[in-house]
């Protein structure tokens, strides 16, 4: 360069100085555009599930498909990890001080927030306060690990350094019975681990517009925070009623710092007498026991408003049914006394304080016998069981509600109920069945379920056993649900002879159902269940008839035929049909069949399976003329995976195929059937 051209390049670069000095400041950068928001149904996406589960109010988001500075773990499927009782089986982990951010897919005023935290070091729980930045609005959230986190053997233990409860059991760890073994096998503890997941609910105070952001940030007071995922809605206002006996006028405490139960049992009675309903305020009313109910109608202003909440109240003596605690709920009257009648409850929300698992405990919000009665609009939480019915009673309609965080089941129709039906409920982290269905034939005495149907429920992340079962009955309809991420020991759908029932009788209809993520590996059979699975336990199971279903992404088998070893030359299953069924992807088979008896399939659609399409070990005799379980192929039957076509010719029509423990092929992600 020559001496001109660095005077030049030195006053050019002197001009840019100047020109830079005296220049105005640049305009701030554009705030960046929000990311799309990922809608899913079950972590599914939605034209997957189209018209089949709840209709709810709230749109899900997954926090792994969110914005994050966190880390995404996940999708591990085994027992007693906190992936695998994420929805989706993936969640997010958050260092103190790290974020996940939602965009907002619609307006919204309200947000669920679906989170887990440690437990404290000798159990009990921990309590936290997530940050919330909605817009420019900051918040906080407050979260625990109260209500989560048992440990152990059935029916489990807060304690997590506990040694085992039943050292006379089988335990599948060391494939021993502990008692029996010298030297006696002593588990690393925490010993089995589960239930890590509870959510918050809050309220914003204003409405944000699609394509605001929600930002959780985690706080520095516990060692981590894992988000699983965000539910976001657009609330109402409270509802009012002015012409209605309000519990305020007779002494009810909105604050919660006194007991209301008296208060409630005054305008109930006065109700009655003046043929009026009762009307509960926004609030929050504190119930430490059972408010009894007969004949009467009570409406809150709207679950978001209006909350029943109780502590676990020790009993000086145990209750004449076992119980050694009550709590907040409402009951029926006994069935032996005929049970209630004419009882609706709808729009408040339940909340207990049910930490363990004590099956004696009547701590259910909604329980005892009802007739020509309705439950719809509640969300119930904390409390043992959400609704538990003892019948016999008849003619019960259960819709719209929201159950979470259930120490056992969320809704049991239990001896004799008829005629009743649950509807468009959505059910989220139950300790035991999701929905179930017992007809218990209680020393001989008790009529058998019969005409019941559950339909269009959503049953998410259930802890232990299956999304919806089954135990006996007639004429029962399961249809048009979706049942996501079983984690141990249980299905999607369960039909089992088992726990004392009646006899199956009539027609059990599965039909238009969506599984995803289901059918866990059993632990005391160390084997893989089925997303439907169908268990001759006490009894032989025929008339069940199968249209309609979809089985997506199963963990093992699609669909699993068993009876138990000690019974398998008593048991049968016939007369078992399946048609229009699709199967998009199986760990192992489309059909397990470890029972004797015989289906038919027709126009049952599989793709992705991980292992032959018919494993049929029928009642292990392994005779020379094969398996004693046969398969009847009318046609239609489509589609295989990893060793060609599912029904294959050779397999037809009682080929033994037998393999206990196939390895699992991973399927691809379920997307929409293109029909050829």
């Amino acid at each position: 360069m020559t001496r001109s051209s660095t005077l030049v390049a030195a006053v050019a670069a002197a001009s840019l100085a100047l020109c830079a000095a005296v220049a105005p400041p640049a305009a701030a950068a554009p705030p960046r555009p929000a990311p799309a928001p990922v809608v899913t149904r079950a972590a599914l996406a939605p034209e997957l599930t189209a018209g089949r589960g709840a209709d709810v109010a709230f749109l899900e988001q997954e926090a792994e498909n969110a914005v994050t500075d966190g880390t995404v773990i996940g999708a591990g499927r085994e027992a007693y990890t906190i992936e695998a009782e994420a929805s989706g089986r993936k969640a997010v982990k958050l260092l103190p001080g790290q974020y996940v951010e939602f965009t907002l897919p619609a307006a919204a005023n309200a947000i669920t927030v679906r989170y887990s935290i440690p437990d404290a070091a000798k159990g009990g729980g921990l309590t936290a306060k997530l940050g919330v930045t909605a817009g420019t609005q900051k918040k906080q959230l407050s979260l625990t690990s109260q209500y989560a986190y048992l440990y152990n053997q059935y029916p489990f233990s807060n304690d997590p350094g506990a040694g085992l409860l039943h050292p006379d059991w089988w335990v599948t760890e060391c494939a021993c019975v502990p008692a029996a073994t010298s030297p006696a096998f002593e588990p690393a503890t925490p010993f089995r681990p589960m239930k890590f997941y509870d959510e918050e609910r809050l309220l914003l105070g204003k409405t944000y517009k699609a394509g605001e952001r929600i930002r959780l940030t985690a706080p520095a007071s516990v060692p981590w925070t894992v988000i699983d995922l965000l539910d976001s809605e657009l609330v109402g206002k409270p509802y009012v009623k002015i012409i209605a006996a309000n519990v305020l006028v007779f002494g009810a405490d909105p604050t919660g710092r006194r007991d209301s139960a008296k208060a409630f049992d005054k305008a109930i009675a006065f109700a009655q007498k003046k043929g009026l309903e009762v009307y509960v305020p926004p609030g929050t009313f504190r119930i430490d026991r059972h408010i009894i109910v007969d004949d009467v109608t009570i409406r809150g202003a709207g679950h978001w408003y209006t909350t029943l909440k109780g502590s676990s109240v020790a009993l000086a003596e145990p209750a004449l049914d076992g119980s050694t605690h009550t709590g907040v709920g409402f009951y029926g009257k006994d069935a032996a006394d005929g049970g209630s009648r004419d009882v609706h409850l709808s729009g408040f929300a339940i909340e207990g304080d049910v930490r363990e698992r004590i099956d004696t405990d009547q701590v259910n919000a909604i329980g005892g016998a009802f007739h020509d009665s309705s439950f719809s609009d509640l969300h119930i939480q904390h409390t043992k069981v959400g609704m538990w019915f003892d019948g016999p009673m008849s003619n019960v309609v259960v819709e719209r509600n929201i159950i979470v965080d259930q120490i056992a089941d969320a809704l049991n129709f239990h001896l004799g109920v008829t005629d009743s039906v649950a509807r468009h409920n959505f059910v989220r982290n139950t300790g035991d069945d999701g929905l179930a269905m017992w007809a218990e034939a209680k020393n001989g005495t008790t009529p058998t379920n019969a005409r019941n149907v559950f339909d269009r429920n959503t049953v998410q992340t259930p802890t232990l056993a299956n999304g919806i079962a089954i135990y006996g009955g007639a004429d029962i309809t399961v249809s048009g649900n979706l049942v996501a991420d079983t984690i141990r020991e249980g299905s999607a759908l369960h039909a089992g002879s088992r726990f004392g029932a009646h006899p199956f009788a009539g027609t059990l209809t599965f039909r238009d159902n969506t599984t995803a993520r289901a059918g866990t590996r059993e632990l005391n059979w160390n084997i893989g269940l089925g997303s439907l699975w169908i268990y001759a336990l006490e009894g032989s199971i025929a008339g069940v008839r199968v249209s309609g279903d979809h089985y997506l992404d199963s963990t093992y088998n699609a669909i699993l035929l068993v009876s138990e070893w000690g019974v398998k030359d008593l048991y049968s299953m016939t007369d078992i049909a399946f048609q229009d069924v699709r199967i998009d992807g199986t760990g192992t088979s489309v059909l397990s069949a470890r029972v004797k008896g015989g289906a038919s399939f027709q126009n049952v659609d599989a793709r992705n399976v991980g292992a032959v399409g018919i494993n049929n070990c029928g009642s292990f005799g392994f005779t020379p003329s094969g398996s004693e379980f046969s398969v009847a192929d009318l046609g239609g039957n489509d589609g295989g995976g990893t060793t060609g076509p599912w029904m294959a010719a050779w397999e037809l029509p009682n080929t033994i195929t037998c393999d206990d423990r196939p390895p699992v092929v991973v399927p691809p992600a379920p997307s929409p059937w293109v029909q050829p």
